[in-house]
């Protein structure tokens, strides 16, 4: 048993192995060679989120889902950058949204240089990912440009929060499949897309990629709240304090509002305060991650990682379908 991609997941067979890895490095090379610019300083901006790593999930699930037709086609490769160009460039526009200062481990671009280049930096990776789809075809253009739509329209959703009388809860997760469902389903689209696979297997791995991309959010929800920095590689508590209803803090506003504890109320209370101040914040972080709303978090993640591994269920039993289930118990695992 070898270790390939995100979270140490398992790959079972050494020639799977082999040709995943020879894949996403040759995904690793089009980020470098898709990220370079004549002018030196936008090609150390935008590098910049490539060469601090990254877990590469999505170009994982590129090379998995290809396995259910022909992995080598030219595609395939192509296609996984251009996915991964895309969630680069969310994070560029994200972190200035989040005002957040660390990502992956490094300074974030807008705490580097400033929301402008942070923001700009996203457009120029856009630019690219868009001039590498148009070699692809016309679908694939459509394929992304509807990702890129439901993508935006998660991110205008959160902004604008549930309209009135809608559950909160259903309203989030309308959110993330939108930010980040839709582009992990479109690795599995892409993947057996670019592979020739029978259209039946395109729509299960599309299904699969965003029951997959909702747990994978999920998790990070957790990880928020649960995590040290080294684990998750961005400061904890990052989206707590800049107010984003993640899901255990709609969780336990949901149980305060049912069952009104004292407790609860007064932790609900404290998030609503300024959680700008360090003392707060940390009070809050403490709180959350011994309060039963983190644990209801983790079970909701459980769901959607298990209904995608339910989605996989039609496809022949592989190495490939054994390391997209495990892909499941991984994102899990994430959330403790």
């Amino acid at each position: 048993m070898t270790v390939v991609g995100p979270f140490g997941l398992s790959v079972r067979d050494q020639a799977l192995e082999t040709d995943v890895q020879a894949g996403l490095a040759a995904v690793e090379a089009g980020l470098l060679e898709a990220t370079k610019s004549e002018v030196p300083f936008i090609t150390e901006a935008a590098q910049h989120l490539v060469r601090a790593g990254g877990k590469r999930f999505r170009p994982l699930l590129v090379m998995l889902a290809s396995r259910f037709g022909d992995p080598y086609a030219p595609g395939i490769v192509p296609s996984a950058v251009v996915v991964e160009l895309t969630h680069l460039a969310t994070l560029y526009h994200d972190d200035v949204m989040d005002e957040a200062d660390v990502r992956r481990g490094v300074e974030s671009a807008n705490a580097r240089w400033g929301n402008s280049v942070a923001v700009l930096t996203g457009d120029f990776l856009f630019a690219r990912a868009s001039h590498i789809l148009a070699d692809l075809g016309p679908e694939a253009v459509r394929i992304q440009a509807e990702a890129f739509e439901r993508l935006v329209t998660g991110q205008i959703l959160e902004t604008a929060g549930p309209r009135d009388g809608r559950d909160p809860v259903a309203h989030y997760l309308d959110v993330i499949a939108g930010k980040t469902g839709s582009l992990i389903a479109v690795s599995g689209r892409f993947g057996a897309l670019m592979s020739g696979a029978d259209e039946s297997v395109v729509d299960i791995l599309t299904q699969y990629g965003e029951r997959l991309g909702t747990a994978f959010q999920l998790a990070d929800d957790v990880l928020d709240i649960a995590s040290d920095a080294h684990e998750s590689g961005k400061t904890p508590g990052t989206d707590l304090r800049e107010g984003i209803p993640t899901l255990p803090v709609l969780r336990l506003r949901e149980m305060a509002a049912r069952d009104g504890r004292p407790e609860d109320l007064e932790l609900v209370e404290l998030l609503d305060g300024d959680l700008a101040d360090d003392a707060r914040h940390a009070e809050v972080l403490t709180r959350l991650r011994a309060h039963p709303a983190l644990e209801q978090a983790r079970r909701d993640t459980v769901r959607y990682a298990q209904e995608a591994r339910a989605t996989l269920a039609p496809l022949p039993e592989c190495f490939a379908k054994a390391a997209l289930e495990e892909l499941c118990d991984a994102v899990v695992h994430r959330a403790g």
